[in-house]
């Protein structure tokens, strides 16, 4: 499974950062960077994201 942040959507809430920070990260910038195809072993941490994402920027694809 691959993730995939909206960029168009995404407002940088940083819940994402929080909920799966082995995934999602904020530079100096504060722009987003983030793991595309992360370990099976973050799925659960990147669900949670997802779902605490705000304005529901995370989805995922195969």
């Amino acid at each position: 499974m691959r993730v995939h942040v909206d960029r168009e959507r995404c407002q940088i809430h940083a819940q994402c950062v929080f909920a799966a920070p082995d995934v999602f990260e904020l530079d100096e910038n504060d722009e987003l960077h983030y793991v595309i195809g992360p370990d099976e072993s973050l799925f659960p941490a990147v669900e949670e994201a997802a779902l605490l994402c705000p304005v529901q920027a995370i989805s995922f694809r195969d």
